[in-house]
């Protein structure tokens, strides 16, 4: 039994989404939300296996929000849907920690099937994303540079100012459960046992300017 969280913007998509996956014996509805700014909240509430995320418009920062929740590599797996994902997109996402990136129409079986595979560990990805990342195959796995998400290395030198986490959800206009796993996630990464090492580890790697 695959625990599913639906996290979509569009009424439509969500109803589809939640309709799908609720009447599937192999898999359980773990909830649905419409605002993505609540997703890492949602997760933390809910324990899904997968989550199966529809933004509004292209890879926002539901993902990298999302992804900071898990900073083992394991569950919960994320789904990421997008309709004209432009080149270089899917790359993007498994640099994020996505493990499944489709397009929204992808028929109910195959989407059942993705989504089962997902949670067994696999990723899965378009055809033509995976052309394209066969060709290109360095854009797929993060340099040395792209180890932290461009939200974390904002976070990250938010820290470096010595700033709280409800100081940084409010510059950043997010919630402090999205921050807290963002510092979880930047300290998983720079293998820190604190902030203060955190930001030693990004002053090396060149992330921090003091």
């Amino acid at each position: 039994m695959i625990r599913v969280l639906v996290a979509a913007t569009a009424p439509i998509v969500r109803a589809g989404l939640e309709s799908l996956f609720s009447g599937q014996s192999d898999f359980e509805l773990a909830g649905s939300i419409a605002n993505l700014s609540e997703l890492a909240a949602a997760i933390e509430e809910r324990q899904p296996d997968v989550v199966v995320i529809a933004p509004r418009s292209g890879l926002d920062d539901s993902a990298e929000e999302a992804s900071a929740v898990s900073t083992s590599g394991g569950p919960p797996y994320l789904v990421l849907l997008l309709d004209n994902a432009p080149a270089g997109r899917a790359a993007e996402a498994l640099r994020l920690g996505v493990r499944g990136v489709l397009p929204t129409d992808l028929p109910p079986s195959e989407m059942l099937a993705a989504v089962s595979a997902v949670g067994a560990g696999l990723v899965v990805l378009d055809p033509s994303d995976v052309d394209r990342l066969l060709a290109r195959p360095e854009q797929a796995f993060p340099t040395e540079s792209q180890v932290l998400t461009t939200r974390e290395v904002e976070v990250l030198r938010m820290l470096a100012e010595g700033l709280g986490n409800k100081t940084i959800a409010w510059k950043l206009g997010i919630s402090e459960h999205t921050v807290k796993y963002h510092v979880a996630s930047i300290m998983s990464k720079l293998n820190a046992g604190s902030r203060t090492e955190a930001v030693t580890a990004g002053i090396r790697r060149g992330l921090i300017f003091l």
